[in-house]
């Protein structure tokens, strides 16, 4: 019973969140644009799918995901796993940031693996490739993105076991972009920028801010208000680098084999 009122309460919640867009759509093309929308019963039942997904969605993520996440991170900052050894309760408090290898190690993989499953980094990333005339490769561009949210992950993962202000990070990391900005081949800011932002969606988000609060929540002298959320920034922040230095290094090593080239001839 207490199963079937969570599900009836996310899908209403989720009708009252989809319910502004569809009147604002069709709000538009009934009112102003006055035409009635091709494939009408399409549009409608496509709208339904949308509820019954985002339902399923969210539920998802209150029972799989979000404690999934700080699973891990409880198992990953438990003294006795670092330790391998039964110890007393007290030596967590002794722990400091070089004790937490493991919770870098999975970080950095688990931002990797997400981003490169992210359906919305695998679109723009095909579409950048349409576009340059495949100059931008679908997979070099994934895999960039990818290392920018593992590094971005792990480093944000290390600023919550140490207990760092989190602006230091952040404003360093925007000086070196606007730097790499300055140098960084033009047709690639752009979507350098971009591609920060789609790596904050769907898949990568949930487990993000999952292991982010779970982290905070275990690491002695941590608060998860104000320790917990802020990996999704770094999430977004160092893709941004990572593309524009894969750019950058794709330029450089082209150069170097023009120049073999023409030393050749």
């Amino acid at each position: 019973m207490e199963v079937l009122n969570q599900i009836l309460s996310v899908s209403l919640g989720t009708i009252k969140d989809v319910l502004p867009i569809a009147v604002i759509i069709f709000g538009f093309q009934f009112a102003v644009i006055r035409k009635v929308p091709a494939n009408l019963p399409t549009i409608l039942a496509g709208f339904v799918w949308v509820l019954l997904g985002l339902s399923l969605f969210l539920l998802g993520l209150e029972w799989c995901l979000f404690p999934l996440g700080r699973l891990m991170a409880e198992q990953l900052t438990d003294p006795v796993f670092i330790h391998g050894t039964e110890v007393v309760s007290q030596l967590a408090a002794d722990l400091d940031w070089r004790d937490y290898f493991w919770v870098y190690m999975f970080a950095f993989l688990i931002g990797f693996s997400t981003t490169i499953a992210e359906p919305s980094l695998i679109a723009v990333a095909i579409k950048a490739n349409e576009v340059s005339g495949g100059a931008i490769g679908v997979w070099g561009l994934r895999i960039a993105v990818a290392l920018g949210v593992a590094v971005g992950i792990s480093l944000g993962c290390y600023r919550i076991v140490a207990g760092d202000p989190i602006h230091w990070y952040i404003i360093v990391g925007y000086i070196l972009v606007v730097l790499q900005t300055a140098f960084a081949p033009k047709l690639i800011i752009p979507l350098a920028y971009d591609s920060g932002g789609v790596t904050t969606s769907t898949v990568t988000v949930p487990l993000v801010a999952a292991l982010g609060l779970g982290l905070s929540e275990t690491v002695p002298g941590r608060n998860p208000l104000i320790d917990g959320f802020g990996l999704i920034a770094f999430a977004s922040l160092f893709p941004i680098i990572s593309v524009m230095a894969y750019a950058q290094l794709s330029e450089l090593l082209a150069r170097s084999a023009r120049k073999t080239v023409r030393l050749g001839d």
